[in-house]
């Protein structure tokens, strides 16, 4: 597992819905502190006008004590009170249950004081310790501003209903803080968290090779900051790209300064030589040794041409486009020269219906590196095949990723060529060669997200181009 990649649990996704969770239920705290508070002041409410209706019957009654028997008590159950007193000018009446023993300590709740914090404070204490206490309910009555009435009633009805009330505010305020956080994350994943994921995938990808010039990132239409910051990204990836390929080549240039001054020069001196000779000699001795100061002069410039091609090797990133895979081979062995050779057999097995997302100059470059070292491969003096042929094909390796495999059944690569294999200058299979085709085909494939691979077979040499799976169209 990459260190580097945070997992959920301490990802930017979990502390942001995290956060959210949090905030929305401290919203609600502060929400719930104010809502039981007028909770139980309804409740408490209710129970003094549950009392109202009952002293109504002593304003009919004149005695309290010329109430019929049990009336007392039934009312006293309907307004589910201990006790009832009623004051008016400055008389009281008492309705007290019956079959109930008159508590001698209890709490008085001033329902004429409508502070916000002592109501608030009340309802905690009952929350807290309301179980085996009584209330002193003390009122205006409705439309009697000179009347007071008060009404006795255990606490614990009253806090087991402010807890059933709490319990259901805490699922509400779970399921909206659930409902909200949700909208909220996934929003804000959308536009926020899901892009800086991807800034950051790339990131560490393209950290981890950054000669693939598929992970460079794609550029984002956005204008904002993460917008901004894609752009940037992708500039910086790019710049880094062609540095990293271009310091390769300088320094693969700077290497073989040396070699190429000593045999350009060995070379050269040959050439000034033989072309003194034949300045004295008569026309038969011309056409002896013309040939070889043809060969010598070819050697030259295909030597200096080599590693001026690769000093220049374009560096920018494949411009992906779709490819005909088939009609790309073909050109390939036509620029090569391989296709109407008069020696070398050319056979093309890719599919007519395979079409890939590659450069297709880029490409077309890799192909020709390797059927033109193929065909050098049987031209070099002294190899006899009977039936030389160069064969192209294609392969679909599934979750591997695709390849296109270009052999041949010439005389192989040489042992030093093998152990020297994509190195510069010193990886090539014939005479004078300076072994930059390959480096170059390695380069371009592996700026498409591949890699070129040699493959060992009893009979002449083998190379893949392995491609990732996206690069086929389907």
């Amino acid at each position: 597992m990459d260190n580097n990649r945070p997992n959920f649990f301490k990802g930017l996704s979990f502390k942001l819905i995290g956060t959210i969770i949090v905030a929305i239920l401290l919203i609600e705290i502060f929400i719930y502190l104010p809502s039981v508070s007028n909770f139980r002041v309804n409740w408490l409410n209710d129970k003094l006008s549950s009392a109202t209706v009952a002293i109504s019957v002593l304003d009919v009654v004149p005695d309290v004590m010329d109430l019929p028997d049990g009336l007392g008590d039934k009312l006293l159950d309907n307004a589910g009170a201990i006790a009832i007193v009623y004051r008016r000018d400055g008389q009281s009446k008492l309705i007290s249950h019956s079959e109930i023993d008159m508590p001698t300590s209890v709490i008085r709740a001033d329902m004429r004081n409508s502070d916000p914090m002592e109501l608030i404070l009340g309802a905690l204490e009952s929350l807290l310790f309301g179980t085996n206490r009584v209330y002193n309910i003390v009122g205006v009555v409705q439309g009697q501003k000179a009347a007071l009435i008060e009404v006795l009633v255990f606490e614990k009805p009253l806090r087991d209903a402010m807890i059933t009330y709490s319990r259901n505010i805490l699922i509400l305020s779970l399921i909206v803080a659930l409902i909200t956080s949700a909208i909220i994350f996934i929003y804000i994943n959308l536009v926020i968290i899901s892009p800086i994921s991807n800034l950051t995938k790339n990131m560490i990808a393209f950290r981890k090779n950054p000669k693939n010039a598929s992970l460079i990132i794609n550029e984002s239409p956005r204008k904002d900051e993460i917008g901004i910051a894609c752009r940037e990204l992708r500039s910086m990836e790019s710049d880094l790209f062609s540095m990293l390929k271009q310091r390769q080549h300088l320094a693969d240039l700077g290497m073989a300064v040396a070699k190429i001054n000593h045999d350009l020069r060995n070379m050269l001196n040959s050439v000034q030589l033989l072309s003194g000779q034949v300045a004295r000699l008569d026309d038969p001795e011309v056409q002896h040794l013309a040939p070889r100061l043809v060969h010598s002069l070819d050697k030259a410039i295909n030597f200096a041409q080599s590693v001026l091609e690769y000093g220049h090797q374009n560096s920018t990133p494949p411009k992906m486009l779709p490819v005909d895979l088939f009609s790309l081979v073909d050109e390939v062995a036509i620029d090569g020269g391989v296709f109407s050779h008069p020696k070398i057999k050319f056979i093309n097995q890719v599919p007519d219906n395979i079409s890939l997302m590659v450069d297709p100059e880029q490409m077309a470059r890799i192909m020709l590196n390797l059927i033109k070292n193929a065909t050098q491969a049987f031209e070099v003096e002294g190899v006899r095949v009977s039936e030389a042929q160069i064969l192209v094909k294609y392969e679909n390796r599934d979750d591997e990723g695709i390849a296109i495999i270009i052999s041949d059944n010439g005389p192989g690569l040489p042992p030093r060529a093998k152990e020297n294999l994509f190195k510069a200058f010193e990886g090539s299979a014939r005479a004078g060669g300076v072994g930059l085709g390959l480096i170059i085909a390695r380069e371009l494939s592996e700026a498409h997200g591949g890699k070129l691979e040699f493959i060992e077979q009893e009979k002449g040499a083998r190379f893949d181009i392995c491609l990732p799976q996206s690069a086929l169209m389907n």
